[in-house]
């Protein structure tokens, strides 16, 4: 599949977690969103599932292509990812190779029934 801005056509968005202070002065984050859904393309590259101490988990990694934008490159890999009411866990984020116009964000997001 070729890569070009029309290749990408799920939306995705992109949520930071946020420090507050509480009044008995425990700290808690809260996850908001950050900036408006992106256009992404989505590839699948794995999944698994496994008996865990008496629990079924299950496992998908998968790949995001988003724009280089300075929005994109402004993504860490501390913030996550949501697609389809899917949360996603950012593992690394990459230019792709021989094109500076597009950024590759492998996630995983890990389900327990």
């Amino acid at each position: 599949m070729v890569l070009n801005a029309g290749s990408l056509t799920r939306r995705i968005q992109i949520q930071r977690a946020l420090m507050t202070d509480t009044a008995s002065g425990v700290v808690e984050y809260a996850w908001t969103d950050l900036g408006q859904p992106i256009f992404a393309r989505r590839r699948d590259i794995s999944d698994s599932e496994r008996l865990s101490a008496g629990r079924w988990e299950n496992k998908l990694v998968s790949r995001f292509v988003i724009r280089a934008t300075a929005f994109g490159r402004s993504i860490r890999r501390t913030d996550r990812l949501v697609h389809e009411g899917i949360i996603f866990e950012i593992d690394g984020i990459k230019e792709v190779p021989d094109s500076r116009a597009f950024l590759e964000i492998t996630a995983e997001t890990e389900e327990t029934p």
